[in-house]
């Protein structure tokens, strides 16, 4: 099988904070000017994917993105646009469910593509594992929304190394992304590979192997959660992350940059090159992050390996 074409987008926005509130109440004119300003500020940090998901603000988010691209002539043609399906909100008694019936999959593309304003999708995510899924009626859904021009490419997010073999195996077209949240705070996909044969392997809960098989089959990472929700760029709450915070920032002031790109920059350091999905819609914060989707990262193996050990608060095994 030919390996799945690799993208260059350093990073992406994540786009779950736009739209207002998580509830069905309808957008107003202000969300519409908020997404606006957020995806101005990404574009002018040199970002030009978006995120999303069919459940961000119960499609909120996409549907003011749609009205920000409908404003915009031109703008579709500059981005990479892509959003994930496969989770169902909880409904009055009925709790939150995953379903990737090939059905449901189509449905769910087609009510995207009319909130978002647009012909295709250049990227589109199975959000997250179904038990009760058939592969092979997996891929023939996204086999027929390939052929129909619908979607371009296709992945995955949140699923193991196991997962994604059984579902390409059913699939002619290549998965090209996994999405997973790894961040400086949230490690356990970094230190799944170095705890093999410790007392502690047992205790971190990563699937193994999954970010080999990924680099293996030329699968692309993206980190969700990738700034740790400000831990080490001003929110910070515990003496260790007030210490990993300390070291971030004279980083980043000894290289003439934001801590936003410190944090960002170790992640994009890995040899897999992961994709940040920043999910932060203040504009301001974004632009913080402009050299970490502009330039290549600029951290000695040292520099890596002294946020790595301050985040983590212990020696290696």
């Amino acid at each position: 099988m030919t390996l799945p074409e690799k993208t260059d987008d350093h990073l992406l926005l994540g786009c779950m904070g736009l739209g207002g509130g998580w509830d069905a109440e309808p957008h107003t004119p202000a969300d519409i000017d908020a997404a606006e300003a957020a995806v101005e500020a990404a574009l002018d940090s040199g970002i030009t994917a978006f995120d999303h998901a069919d459940i961000y603000r119960h499609g909120k988010a996409e549907a003011v993105f749609g009205e920000v691209l409908a404003r915009s002539a031109g703008l579709r043609e500059r981005i990479t646009l892509q959003t994930k399906c496969g989770i169902r909100l909880a409904d009055g008694d009925r709790p939150g469910i995953y379903d990737l019936r090939g059905a449901t999959i189509v449905r769910r593309v087609e009510e995207s593509l009319e909130r978002l304003r647009t012909d295709v999708l250049d990227v589109l995510l199975l959000h997250r594992p179904d038990p009760l899924a058939d592969p092979a009626d997996i891929g023939d859904a996204l086999t027929s929304l390939h052929r129909q021009g619908l979607v371009r490419r296709f992945g995955v997010s949140n699923m193991n190394a196991a997962q994604i073999a059984r579902l390409q195996a059913h699939l002619d077209l290549p998965l090209v992304v996994n999405q997973l949240e790894m961040s400086l705070h949230r490690r356990a996909w970094l230190e799944d590979g170095v705890l093999v044969n410790t007392p502690e392997s047992a205790a971190n809960g990563f699937p193994a192997g999954t970010v080999e098989h990924c680099l293996a089959h030329g699968i692309g990472l993206q980190a969700w959660g990738a700034l740790a929700q400000g831990r080490y760029t001003g929110a910070q709450g515990t003496p260790q992350e007030a210490a990993t915070a300390a070291l971030v920032a004279s980083l980043a002031e000894a290289k003439g940059t934001t801590p936003e790109t410190i944090v960002l920059w170790w992640l994009r350091r890995h040899p897999a090159r992961i994709a940040p999905v920043i999910g932060t819609s203040n504009p301001a914060r974004i632009r913080a992050c402009r050299d970490a989707a502009t330039t290549e990262p600029d951290l000695s193996h040292d520099e890596w390996y002294a946020l790595w050990l301050s985040a983590r608060g212990a020696p290696l095994p």
